[in-house]
């Protein structure tokens, strides 16, 4: 169990084998990563392969959710720009973030959407509490989020916020994918070529911005243990993708 943290869970049924787990190297282009998903879901749904967490970094690029309305781009030659199929709005991606990528069977555990966004939030808030950092979540705003009191407080009074994870599912015969990203040392400049997840009167952070120095590698681990407490065991996958769904 993590330190000082009590998680919600979203087991799978206890005949089910272990998911399997990948810490992608290097940086990986961005319409790679989506042709892989799609297959690997496809697979994972007609039973011919096993779940898969699916941890990479990207080159930089923003993505436009479902919802993502077109003034929100607020730079649209800064980065590459990719529609895609989750849902949400604009989002940064680029080194320095850890995007994980979440192909689970939701007929294993729970048909529940509303519930496995929060069994996510719920792995991202366990792992920062390992690093002593409160993450919350927000009934209106999907993501984690970070009270800023060192920050001027916002027009309404309130204490400002900065968002630190953001979510973004899509789900294909009950199989997700996509997933949420954590910011760990990006460029947080980076993020003021959109309107992040559509929202205006919030900001965005990383946990060096925060003034946690820490290696991407050790956050994984992190990562990796919260995931085994809500949603069940990882098995360590093999490195290579050639000639697999």
């Amino acid at each position: 169990m993590l330190r000082g943290h009590l998680c919600r869970t979203f087991l799978a049924s206890v005949d089910s084998p272990p998911v399997e787990w990948r810490i992608e190297p290097g940086l990986l282009p961005y319409d790679e990563a989506v042709q892989f998903m799609a297959a690997r879901v496809d697979s994972i749904a007609r039973g011919d392969a096993a779940e898969l967490i699916w941890l990479v970094e990207h080159p930089a690029l923003y993505t436009a959710g479902t919802s993502a309305t077109e003034g929100d781009l607020i730079s649209p030659s800064r980065f590459p720009v990719f529609k895609t199929g989750r849902g949400g709005e604009y989002t940064y991606h680029g080194p320095g973030q850890r995007v994980v990528y979440v192909m689970l069977d939701l007929k294993r555990r729970k048909q529940d959407v509303r519930a496995f966004v929060a069994a996510l939030e719920e792995v991202i808030i366990a792992a920062l509490s390992e690093m002593n950092l409160r993450g919350e979540r927000r009934e209106d705003r999907v993501g984690v989020w970070v009270s800023r009191p060192d920050k001027p407080r916002t027009p309404s009074g309130d204490i400002a916020e900065d968002k630190i994870a953001a979510i973004g599912i899509r789900l294909r015969r009950w199989v997700s994918f996509h997933g949420f990203s954590l910011n760990v040392d990006p460029d947080l400049d980076h993020f003021s070529g959109i309107v992040p997840c559509g929202i205006t009167d919030f900001g965005v952070t990383s946990l060096v911005d925060l003034g946690l120095p820490v290696m991407m590698s050790d956050v994984d681990i992190l990562i990796r243990q919260a995931f085994e407490v809500v949603f069940g065991p990882t098995i360590t996958a093999p490195m290579s993708r050639s000639n697999e769904t």
